[in-house]
C-alpha cells in the first residue's frame, strides 16, 4: 500500500530568544497530515498555530524535532532548496491579500510565475485560467483598489493556485471579509480539496473550521484536540 503521509512532525519544539527572554511557541508536536486532507488550525491568540503553519510552509524553521514532507526530512534544508520545494509544492493565501496595488489582477496573479521562470505567453494563459476558476474572468484588468475585499481574495487564491501547488495554505483568509464573502471563499476551498488538494488552514471562527473535514487545535504550543468534522457533529 503506498504511503498517504504528506506532513510528518516528530517531537517538534519552536522558542524564540534564550535563557530569561526564552519563549516557547511549540511543544513537543507530533502530527501527521495526509495527501488531499482539508485541516483546519484553531486556538486562542498566542496558541501557536500561525507558528506552525509558517513551519509547515517552511517560511520559518523548528527550533528541534523533525519534520518530513513527502517522506523527505526538510526542516535542515538550505535556504535554496526550501524556496524550491515551496515554489513546486505550496501556495499561499493570507488575510491581508497581500497584492501589488498598482498592478492588475491578471499580472498579480502571474508574480510566481515569473519568479519560476516561466514564459511570458504562458504566464498570461495560466493566470487567465487561475482567474477563471476563481469566477474573475471578466475582472482581470481591474487593479486591487477596484475590487471588493471579496474578489481582491479571490486574486489572491488565483496566484496561489496559479503554480499547480499540491498544498495550499490558509492564514485567517476570511479574516477582512464579511459573512457572505466568507462563506464563497470558503467553498472556493472545499471544491479544490474535492479536486484533490490539501488544503492547510488557519482560523479563530467556528464557522469557517467546518468547512474542513479535521480540526487540530492548539492551546500554548500543545495540540489539545484533533477531531473529524464527522465526529464533532
Amino acid at each position: 500500500m503506498a504511503d498517504t503521509t504528506l506532513v510528518q512532525l516528530t517531537d517538534l519544539d519552536k522558542s524564540y530568544g534564550a535563557g530569561d527572554t526564552k519563549t516557547v511557541v511549540l511543544r513537543g508536536l507530533n502530527l501527521r497530515i495526509n495527501y488531499g486532507e482539508f485541516v483546519a488550525i484553531m486556538g486562542p491568540s498566542g496558541s501557536g498555530k500561525s507558528t506552525l503553519m509558517h513551519i509547515l510552509g517552511l517560511l520559518d524553521r523548528p527550533t528541534s524535532g523533525a519534520y518530513h514532507l513527502s517522506a523527505e526530512r526538510v526542516d535542515s534544508l538550505n535556504e535554496d532548496k526550501l524556496a524550491s520545494l515551496r515554489n513546486r509544492k505550496m501556495g499561499f493565501v493570507f488575510q491581508s491579500f497581500n497584492l501589488l496595488p498598482r498592478t492588475s489582477a491578471l499580472e498579480n496573479v502571474e508574480l510566481p510565475l515569473i519568479y519560476a521562470g516561466v514564459s511570458a505567453q504562458d504566464r498570461r494563459i495560466r493566470a487567465k485560467q487561475a482567474l477563471e476558476r476563481v469566477g474573475l474572468a471578466h475582472r482581470i484588468n481591474n487593479a486591487p483598489n477596484q475590487l471588493s475585499g471579496g474578489e481582491q481574495q479571490r486574486v489572491a487564491i488565483a496566484r496561489a493556485l496559479v503554480g499547480g501547488p499540491e498544498i495550499v495554505f490558509a492564514d485567517e483568509p476570511t479574516g477582512n471579509l464579511d459573512t457572505k464573502n466568507s462563506y464563497e471563499i470558503m467553498e472556493i476551498f472545499k471544491q479544490l480539496n474535492q479536486e484533490g488538494r490539501t488544503i492547510i488552514l488557519v482560523t479563530h471562527e467556528d464557522d469557517i473550521a467546518r468547512f474542513a473535514k479535521r480540526i487540530i487545535r492548539l492551546k500554548d504550543g500543545v495540540v489539545v484536540g484533533d477531531d473529524l468534522i464527522g465526529e464533532l457533529q
